[in-house]
């Protein structure tokens, strides 16, 4: 049998009134993707088993391969194996080490195990075990080889879903196909998506094997691209030429990496030339430091991180002078220029990155609106300004300005 396209279905009423988002979903589809599997839906259901029997029986009416995820557990409402079992003409036995493996993990916790606990470990009949590597449920496949379909269940909790799919899931569906899918994206700040694709755009409708797409975040942009073929090998290669064209074009300049992030590759850069960073807050709040510290390995190279709200606060860890203040006020080049090396000399780091700004959503004037941000970077290179006018609510300007001062940062090493 071989796998044409898949679909995703996602139980759990918790998803469809959003009281948790499905970030099952994009992870399943991701892998898929690696292993040149289609998919044209997804779906998400509740916990009804009517709802529920109709969304399996439609999928599997267009699909080869149906992943599930959610309501294998204990309870009452948990039933996506026994519906998925009715669909199938299964009925659920006892698997006896699904069994053991909860009763250890009761057992390790230190908790009597409730009788409803042995629900889980029950499974369709015939089908290919996915023990719980990380919790109590296991999942499975239920295989129907006669008219080509295959069901896998899944547990909801993304730690365990993931972990399961990595080991066990991705090598189970290696014998249902022959393509090989590999993705990377090349990261860029600096350049808006429709300059990136203008620069870009013959390359990008030339390339088929591999495909080149964009994507646009927060101030950012990421260029996907992906290849196709029968081994791992070729399509490493087909992505590898292509991202090498990418870096030498006019685009080359504003790429800070592949497959990472402004922080990680901060972080990184920061490691791999022996430096380090200090960095001073007002309008971001310590969101720049959160956003290095959320980085193994940054204690490293995060020298100090201060947030320094108050104008005293400046004038006193920062030695910005008070007629600074006085004269052009906190929202100014002359203040961020202090700020930058203030920090810089209190902390003996490399390089110092302060901002201040107007975060809104009150607070600006004719003279300085809000979105108004200035960025100081200081070195031994000497100290620089940049202004920032940035548009959005609070909590984008304030990333805008975090991303701006990491990418500084990077820019300045």
């Amino acid at each position: 049998m071989k796998i044409r396209n898949a679909e995703i279905l996602c139980v759990g009423t918790e998803i469809l009134i959003g009281d948790i988002v499905n970030t099952n979903a994009a992870f399943i589809s991701e892998k898929l993707a690696l292993m040149g599997i289609s998919q044209y839906y997804q779906a998400a259901v509740g916990d009804n088993p009517v709802r529920l029997e109709n969304a399996i029986r439609e999928a599997l009416g267009r699909c080869d391969l149906l992943i599930m995820s959610g309501g294998l557990g204990p309870t009452y409402d948990d039933l996506t194996k026994e519906t998925a079992a009715k669909c199938m003409g299964r009925r659920l036995v006892l698997n006896e080490e699904a069994l053991e493996n909860i009763k250890k993990i009761f057992a390790f916790r230190g908790k009597e195990m409730t009788r409803n606990n042995e629900k889980q470990a029950y499974i369709p009949e015939g089908s290919t075990v996915f023990q719980n590597g990380a919790g109590t449920a296991p999942g499975c496949a239920i295989e129907d080889f006669e008219n080509g379909k295959i069901i896998i269940m899944l547990p909801g909790p993304p730690f365990e879903l993931k972990k399961m799919f990595s080991e066990q899931v991705m090598p189970y569906l290696t014998r249902f196909t022959d393509k090989h899918f590999v993705s990377k994206n090349v990261n860029i700040f600096g350049m808006g998506e429709s300059e990136v694709e203008s620069r870009l755009k013959g390359f990008m409708e030339d390339s088929v094997n591999p495909s080149i797409a964009p994507y646009c975040g927060d101030g950012e942009v990421r260029l996907r691209v992906t290849a196709s073929s029968k081994t791992v090998e070729e399509c490493e290669s087909l992505v590898t030429g292509a991202i090498e064209r990418i870096k030498a074009s006019e685009v080359g300049s504003v790429i800070y990496g592949v497959d990472t992030t402004l922080a990680r590759a901060l972080v990184d850069k920061l490691s791999a030339f022996k430096k380090t960073v200090a960095v001073a807050e007002s309008c971001t709040g310590g969101l720049i430091s959160k956003r290095i510290t959320d980085v193994s390995g940054s204690s490293a190279v995060l020298g100090y991180g201060v947030v320094t709200y108050a104008n005293e606060a400046k004038v006193k860890l920062l030695s910005v002078k008070p007629e600074t203040l006085e004269k052009y006020g906190a929202v100014s080049e002359h203040t961020a220029r202090e700020m930058a090396l203030g920090v810089r000399a209190i902390s003996g780091s490399d390089i110092g990155i302060a901002t201040t700004g107007i975060a809104g959503p009150g607070g600006g004037t004719a003279e300085k609106p809000v979105g108004l941000v200035y960025l100081g970077v200081a070195s031994d290179k000497g100290v620089r300004v940049i202004k920032l006018m940035l548009k959005g609510d609070r909590d984008r300007v304030r990333v805008l300005a975090s991303s701006n001062a990491l990418a500084e940062a990077l820019r300045e090493i």
